[in-house]
C-alpha cells in the first residue's frame, strides 16, 4: 500500500480534528447535572496535566520554559487564557442547556468576526467582498434581534471570545500545543483552589462515583487530542485548505443540534443561518481568489 503524501496526511489530520471538535456536543451532554463552570474547572486542570505529559513525551519543554522565564511577556498569554476559558465555559453551558444551534452559529460566525477585528483593531485592509460578507453577517444578527426579539448572546460571546483569543494569540510566540499548556497552567491555581473549595463544602461532583470522576478527568484528553491532530494538519496544509476544513466543525454541531438534540429551528432562525452561510460563501470565495500565488501553484 502506497504511503500517503504529506498533503493527504494533512487532510486526514484536519478531518479528524474538526470532526472531533464538531462532535463535542455529544461528549459534553454526558455531564448532565454538573454545572458548566465545574466542568470548565476540571477541563482546565486535566488539560494542563495531560498536556504536560504530551509535551514531555514530545520533548517540547524548551519553548515553555523560555516563556515562563519571561513573566513580563505573559500578559498576552494570560489574556488568551481568560478568553479561551470564557469560550469553553459558554460552550459547555450551551450544550447543557441545549442551545447547540446558537453555538454552531457562533463558530460559523467566527471567521467573519476575525475579519472585522482585523479591520477595526489591527487596521488591516479588507476586500469589498469581505466587507460585504461582514455586513451580511451583521444583518443576520440584527435580524434575530429586531424581528425575532432575541439577542443570540451565546452566538456572539462564542464568536467574539474566540475571535479575541485568536487576535491576542498573534502576539504570543508559542505553538498551539505549548501555548495552550501555558494558558491552562496560568489558570491552574484558580482551578485547584475552586476544586478544593467545592470538595471541602461537599459540592464537588468529582467524588460522586467512579464514572463521574473518570468522565471529568477525561476532559483533558478530549481537549488535547483534536489539538494534536490540528497541529499535524496545520504543518502539512495551506492556510486556505485549513480554512475550508474548519467549517466541518459547526456543520456537525448544527446537524447534532437538529437530529440528536432535536432543537427547534423556525423559518425565521433558518433565514439567519442562511444569511451567515451566504456570507461565509462570499468570504471563502474572496479568500480563495486572493490567496498567494505560490499557494495557487504559480511559480
Amino acid at each position: 500500500m502506497k504511503a500517503l503524501s504529506d498533503t493527504s496526511k494533512g487532510v486526514v489530520y484536519g478531518l479528524a480534528a474538526y470532526s472531533l471538535w464538531g462532535s463535542f456536543p455529544l461528549y459534553f451532554a454526558l455531564f448532565e447535572g454538573v454545572p458548566a463552570w465545574e466542568v470548565l474547572i476540571h477541563r482546565v486542570i486535566w488539560s494542563c496535566l495531560f498536556l504536560a505529559l504530551v509535551i514531555s513525551l514530545l520533548k517540547r519543554w524548551p519553548p515553555v520554559v523560555a516563556a515562563l522565564r519571561q513573566p513580563r511577556r505573559l500578559g498576552y498569554v494570560l489574556g488568551c487564557a481568560v478568553f479561551i476559558a470564557l469560550n469553553w465555559g459558554i460552550y459547555i453551558y450551551a450544550v447543557e442547556t441545549r442551545h447547540v444551534l446558537q453555538a454552531s452559529l457562533g463558530y460559523f460566525l467566527t471567521p467573519l468576526v476575525n475579519v472585522a477585528m482585523g479591520l477595526l483593531v489591527l487596521g488591516e485592509r479588507i476586500s469589498r467582498l469581505q466587507a460585504v460578507a461582514v455586513g451580511l453577517a451583521a444583518m443576520a444578527i440584527l435580524y434575530q434581534l429586531l424581528l425575532l426579539g432575541e439577542l443570540p448572546w451565546i452566538t456572539l460571546v462564542l464568536a467574539f471570545s474566540f475571535g479575541t483569543y485568536g487576535l491576542m494569540r498573534k502576539k504570543v510566540e508559542l505553538d498551539g500545543l505549548s501555548g495552550l499548556f501555558v494558558e491552562t497552567l496560568l489558570l491552574l491555581p484558580l482551578g485547584l483552589l475552586t476544586l478544593a473549595w467545592l470538595s471541602s463544602n461537599g459540592l464537588s461532583h468529582f467524588s460522586d462515583d467512579l464514572g463521574s470522576g473518570l468522565l471529568l478527568a477525561s476532559s483533558g484528553i478530549v481537549t488535547a487530542i483534536p489539538l494534536l491532530a490540528f497541529a499535524g494538519a496545520a504543518r502539512r496544509l495551506t492556510l486556505s485548505t485549513v480554512g475550508f476544513l474548519m467549517y466541518i466543525n459547526p456543520t456537525i454541531q448544527f446537524l447534532i443540534a437538529l437530529y440528536v438534540f432535536e432543537e427547534p429551528l423556525s423559518q425565521a432562525k433558518l433565514l439567519s443561518f442562511v444569511a451567515i452561510w451566504l456570507a461565509l460563501g462570499i468570504y471563502s470565495w474572496s479568500a480563495w481568489v486572493g490567496r498567494p500565488r505560490a499557494e495557487k501553484g504559480v511559480q
